[in-house]
């Protein structure tokens, strides 16, 4: 696939890629995963959600870039693809936590996720 970089483009990929740090979920498992490699299961139970939820939010990961697979056994075992991802998401919850209470508060941007 041949790809002409332009200004909008990039200006798409940016907020794609932010977006995909915009679910709870998500963030969740990536924060899980800069930890260490987990399976879907250990990250079912970790996160509470439902296996479908997880495997959807992987799926958009990994098409995504953020993850990688590894075959272990009958396992699939998720890691970061690159670990600037995780810089970003620590750093973007470095800056959450000093506006926590405004972010919080916000009713301009949803869905209601509490």
């Amino acid at each position: 696939m041949v790809t002409t970089t332009t200004a909008a483009s990039v200006d798409l990929a940016a907020a794609r890629f932010f977006r995909v740090l915009g679910d709870p979920t998500r963030v969740a498992i990536l924060q899980l995963l800069m930890q260490r490699p987990h399976s879907v299961s250990e990250l079912v139970e970790a996160t509470g959600a439902r296996q479908s939820r997880v495997s959807t939010h992987l799926a958009c990961l990994r098409w995504c870039e953020f993850v990688t697979t590894e075959r272990a056994g009958r396992k699939v075992i998720y890691s970061i693809t690159d670990p600037e991802v995780g810089e970003v998401l620590r750093r973007g919850m470095e800056l959450a936590q000093a506006r926590l209470d405004h972010l919080v508060a916000c009713e301009r941007i949803g869905p209601e996720w509490a």
